[in-house]
């Protein structure tokens, strides 16, 4: 357990995923959290996602980076900040010899659970050296997300019933033994029919597929898959996790009008029909993935409130040194001789 009142700085890092950078990115998505948890079953997802947006990137001037977005709020014309190409870090106040870096956000995943008090709102980030991340384009993409023991096993082209059975038999258990995670729209209606049909389990979300993919790769935690169809960025964050975790994402864009076609078409893509994996949407040697919960999740606890300040959950994983960090911690806006630390 860490428990801290963070401080902010860092001048003089020259090396990207060094404890400054790492320990800056965690305070960058603990202070998004705090933030939009304030406005948690207040009814307003477009106010919680702003106040996520603003406190994130005002955080991240303070991180010792040369920033770019490529994974964002949207393009400039559509965003005020966090829009993809926009520079952030501590390289804009004038510090030099920072590392490069392509940062990837979602300041509140999940701002429909943050806005009624649902379970498993995240602030979310992720980076790599300069070119470790895919610019996606933000459009749906479907995918399929396993374990560690599962990722050689499947494929994205095979039958539901062939995957379900191939992740049973590396996983040592009975199809009907599993869980699969699947995002509750009306596009999804036969991938549940089938899923039911060879006697798996579902567990139905309404948002956030992010943290169902992360929980699938942990151990422990009553989640064996990942299937359906859902953002292509969060498809970039979720490759970054993986890469830290062991597990895999297969992805495939999803283009069904001539407009995304183009547009897919604009940023160099060419084949339409390609299964990207967590190599090709985050391809960086130096990944770092931090997240903190907003919303009590089924991995990380909610932003809590006491009198003096909040207690944060957070993850923190990293390829380079090659760890996975479950951080509590405790930000106290004036210590008094009666302020109380509760583990």
């Amino acid at each position: 357990m860490y428990i801290a009142c963070v401080s902010r700085g860092g001048e003089g890092l020259t090396e990207f995923g060094g404890a400054d950078v790492s320990q800056a990115f965690l305070d960058v998505v603990e202070q998004a959290a705090i933030a939009c948890a304030r406005t948690m079953g207040q009814g307003d997802r477009h106010h919680s996602d702003h106040v996520a947006v603003e406190a994130m990137r005002s955080s991240l001037d303070h991180v010792p980076i040369d920033g770019r977005i490529v994974i964002g709020e949207g393009e400039r014309d559509k965003a005020p900040m966090l829009f993809i190409g926009e520079r952030v870090g501590q390289a804009l106040s004038g510090t030099h010899g920072l590392p490069a870096a392509d940062i990837a956000v979602d300041p509140l995943e999940g701002t429909n659970l943050c806005a009624t008090g649902g379970p498993g709102a995240i602030a979310v980030l992720a980076a790599a050296e300069k070119g470790g991340l895919l610019h996606a384009p933000d459009i749906y993409m479907e995918k399929l997300v396993v374990g560690p023991k599962a990722k050689l096993a499947v494929n994205l082209d095979a039958s539901v019933s062939e995957n379900l059975g191939s992740i049973a038999e590396c996983l040592d258990r009975k199809i009907s033994d599993l869980v699969v995670v699947v995002l509750e729209r009306e596009r999804h209606q036969q991938l549940i029919a089938d899923i039911r049909a060879v006697g798996a389990r579902i567990k139905l979300i309404t948002d956030g597929d992010l943290t169902a993919a992360i929980s699938a790769a942990i151990a422990g935690n009553a989640t064996h898959a990942v299937m359906g169809i859902g953002g292509a960025p969060e498809g970039v964050l979720t490759a970054a996790a993986m890469r830290c975790l062991g597990g895999e994402i297969f992805g495939r864009l999803v283009i069904d009008t001539a407009e995304k076609e183009a547009r897919v078409g604009a940023m160099g893509i060419t084949d339409f029909r390609r299964v990207y994996r967590s190599s090709d949407l985050a391809p960086g040697q130096r990944i770092i993935f931090a997240a903190t919960g907003v919303t009590e999740g089924p991995l990380m606890k909610g932003v809590r409130f006491f009198g003096e300040g909040c207690r944060t959950s957070s993850v923190m994983m990293q390829t380079e040194t090659h760890r996975v960090q479950f951080i509590e911690t405790i930000h106290v806006r004036a210590q008094t001789e009666a302020t109380e630390f509760r583990f």
